[in-house]
């Protein structure tokens, strides 16, 4: 029963090890930026440029970082590549997390905007 437990263990330690890079390839306002923009659909480096208002350079580094994790995937369509998500899964994280921090109260410093709403009054 001990082999059992131990595998199941190590299977456990492998998604928490799994989970921690995927969120660490999300860890930049620009990743989820492009993330909640190719949750949409497949998208060219100028539209996401233009829809995030970052530069093409920065925007491409991002992307690589994306797909690296393989998080986006490229597409060859004639002169011009299209990006998109790899998994919808994806999608769903990044944007439950932009609605989660939209309805919460957000931290500052262990202070919440709610703790600091009546304050100067």
């Amino acid at each position: 029963m001990e082999m059992g437990a131990a595998s199941s263990d190590g299977a456990a330690q492998d998604s928490l090890h799994a989970a921690t890079e995927l969120l660490r390839a999300l860890a930049s306002p620009v990743r989820l930026g492009i993330v909640r923009e190719l949750a949409n659909g497949g998208r060219e480096v100028h539209q996401l440029v233009t829809a995030l208002g970052v530069s093409q350079p920065l925007v491409s580094q991002h992307l690589r970082v994306l797909r690296t994790s393989r998080l986006v995937v490229a597409h060859r369509r004639a002169r011009s590549v299209e990006y998109s998500l790899a998994d919808e899964h994806v999608a769903h994280i990044v944007l439950d997390a932009l609605r989660h921090v939209q309805e919460a109260p957000v931290a500052v410093s262990g202070i919440t905007q709610r703790d600091t709403a009546g304050e100067g009054q």
